[in-house]
């Protein structure tokens, strides 16, 4: 079961854990459960059985008062329809723990169920979720020790943290920024004031005329449902006098062209990462990340030896780094070889399968009860 239906970094994620699934077991049948089209359903059609595409109550923020309103009044259906599909199988895959109606329903048939968490919620939403999980008896893979510190489950809890696995291109970028073009920065991901799209719009805005002309800034993603979210920061790049140097392009389902353009790429989250997927994906081909302090993204970068690492909270951090890069390019030469070395030691696509493996495995053994003794003769 996933919640999302485009191509981002979640999605991306729920792609490759299927893909690892269908390799453990080639000859199971696999059902995906979608709350609608889109882009997602090419990338998992090599390896479902079949593509389902029907309601999921789905615990979003800007949707909650409605869902304890109007929607109310489908979630008995919804309920029924997880049930029976947890009835009838021997594993309940549920990605990211805002699918609630699986999560409320697994309770009633345990220990088939493995819930994948990919958030960092806090007060009240952490509160549910985390009761959510409790509820549902689910086995729990973590995406993070970040995940796994926020959500503190009790000890009896079959738990694991699994770095996702990315599956990377075989020869990384080769390192040819000297200072003598433009610095290829690129910010890839969903617009939302979580990902600081505008605070790296202001720390760029903040630098000498002269020290702008230096980069060449692409963001590309969209704001999800949200156009007046894209048109404010559209009009603050344009009001910032950035419009020469930052580009506001839409999402791609496949950003590996990105990816080789870039000779850094940034993640200035300004809330909570579980872990941060585009640092990783950067690292695979080469391209050492920007990041913040905060959530996972720490676990991803080594600062000073595969990327940057600067606290969140306002532009002058990021802008004091990228002033950095720009004055010394021979300082991190060495950054995108050892990014490189970091991604296929920890956070390649085989270290993750086998955590995932595990998980399922053991999910397998407890929804499988072993047979009965035989009496003795």
């Amino acid at each position: 079961m996933h919640q999302g239906f485009e191509l981002y970094g979640s999605d991306r994620c729920f792609v490759e854990t299927v893909r690892t699934i269908r390799t453990i077991h080639p000859t199971a049948q696999i059902d995906i459960v979608l709350p609608r089209e889109g882009p997602i359903v090419a990338a998992l059609s090599p390896f479902a059985s079949r593509v389902v595409i029907e309601p999921l109550w789905i615990l979003r923020r800007k949707n909650l008062a409605r869902l304890a309103t109007r929607d109310l009044l489908r979630l008995p259906a919804a309920l029924l329809r997880a049930f029976r599909r947890i009835r009838a199988s021997d594993l309940v895959y549920i990605n990211t723990t805002v699918v609630a109606d699986y999560l409320l329903a697994a309770r009633l048939r345990p220990g088939r169920s493995l819930v994948h968490v990919h958030e960092l919620p806090e007060g009240a939403v952490l509160k549910l979720l985390r009761a959510l999980i409790r509820w549902s008896g689910a086995g729990v893979v973590f995406n993070s020790r970040a995940t796994e510190r926020v959500f503190a489950l009790p000890a009896h809890v079959p738990a694991r943290v699994v770095y996702n696995g990315i599956a990377g291109p075989a020869e990384a970028n080769r390192a040819d920024y000297d200072g003598s073009r433009p610095l290829r920065m690129l910010m890839l991901g969903r617009i939302s004031g979580i990902k600081g799209q505008d605070v790296l719009v202001e720390a760029l805005a903040s630098l000498p005329e002269a020290m702008r002309r230096r980069i060449e800034l692409r963001i590309v993603g969209g704001a999800f449902e949200d156009e007046a979210r894209e048109r404010a920061l559209a009009a603050r790049i344009a009001g910032a006098g950035l419009s020469e140097h930052v580009s506001l392009e839409p999402f791609v389902p496949d950003p590996a062209a990105l990816y080789r353009w870039a000779d850094v790429v940034t993640m200035p989250s300004q809330k909570p990462e579980s872990l941060g997927r585009v640092a990783i994906e950067a690292m695979a081909y080469g391209v050492p990340p920007l990041v913040t302090a905060i959530g996972g993204l720490p676990e991803v970068v080594e600062d000073g030896r595969t990327g940057w690492i600067v606290p969140p909270g306002g532009p002058k951090p990021l802008a004091d780094a990228l002033a950095r890069m720009i004055a010394d390019p021979a300082a991190w030469r060495d950054f995108g070889r050892a990014a490189r070395e970091r991604y296929e030691r920890v956070f390649s696509e085989a270290s993750a399968a086998d955590g995932i493996e595990t998980m399922v495995r053991a999910t397998l053994r407890r929804s499988r009860p072993a047979p009965a003794a035989r009496p003795a003769a």
